[in-house]
């Protein structure tokens, strides 16, 4: 059974949610996804996982899908955002007396470092998460990055007032305020743990000690394990598995999104194996 929620975020603004229930639950899986796509592209996910027991929960971070407001080009938000108000009261109303578990995507790793809360969550499984930093990318990759930072986005913003991104087929529009610092902390090797106008954010991510499982595929451009592993560390007081997921005859293609497409089931298969032995 599915059900649609609205959940007030730390500060009232309302996020969509949808949760997916398991016949008998035996644990909860908060779903925390990418920069600018929305909660229906993990549908699939979320309906295999409430078969194996678990419920889970997508949600909208504001200003994305069914979290956007009427009136976007006045609207604007961030990353910080994103985690402290919004992802943590996802958390705040997922904990109850079932264990509780998330599945990151990309931004959605980064995410849980920078929650208030992170202790209610058993363990994280991540895919896709990196540094995001254009130097780890092979050379053509890069190009085309820097020129979308410098050049494409910048215009784009000047013109709309907000980051069209859906004009660009690379998914939600996005407000100004998360460009702002997705550029800008893309520039260092190691995301925002190099930039000094935010030592906090290391001070918070040297708290978390949650187990983390971060897998990455070796054609994901945007986040090779080279960048994964540039970021994870700094989850420096964490138990922080690192996989690599290689390409087969059944799973050819991966990229940044297909971790969460219909036929990446072997690796959902991993996760909920991962979760179940902590059961």
């Amino acid at each position: 059974m599915n059900t649609n929620l609205t959940i007030k975020a730390q500060d009232g603004y309302p996020l969509a949610a949808l949760r997916y229930s398991a016949d008998k639950p035996k644990a909860n899986i908060i779903l925390a996804g990418a920069t600018g796509v929305p909660q229906a592209f993990y549908r699939r996910f979320a309906e295999y996982a409430a078969t194996y027991g678990y419920n889970v929960i997508t949600f909208d971070y504001r200003g994305i899908g069914r979290s956007k407001p009427a009136d976007f080009k006045n609207f604007d938000s961030n990353f910080i955002e994103w985690a402290t108000l919004d992802l943590a009261a996802v958390v705040h109303t997922m904990a109850d007396d079932l264990p509780l578990y998330m599945v990151g995507h990309s931004f959605g790793g980064h995410a849980f470092g920078l929650l208030p809360n992170h202790q209610k969550i058993r363990c994280l499984y991540t895919f896709a998460t990196g540094a995001g930093w254009y130097g780890y990318m092979p050379k053509a990759e890069a190009m085309k990055v820097k020129l979308l930072w410098d050049l494409v986005l910048p215009a784009l913003a000047q013109w709309k007032g907000y980051i069209p991104m859906s004009l660009l087929g690379m998914g939600e529009d996005l407000p100004y305020g998360v460009y702002q610092q997705w550029k800008h902390w893309c520039k260092f090797p190691h995301y925002f743990f190099d930039d000094p106008k935010v030592p906090e954010i290391s001070e918070q991510f040297s708290k978390i000690r949650t187990p983390i499982i971060a897998a990455n595929a070796l054609d994901d451009l945007w986040a090779l394990p080279q960048s994964r592993n540039a970021f994870m560390q700094g989850y420096q007081n964490a138990d922080v598995q690192l996989i690599d997921i290689p390409l087969t005859q059944s799973l050819p293609k991966i990229g940044h999104m297909g971790y969460f497409r219909s036929d990446a089931k072997p690796l959902w298969d991993n996760v909920l194996t991962a979760f179940d032995q902590t059961l």
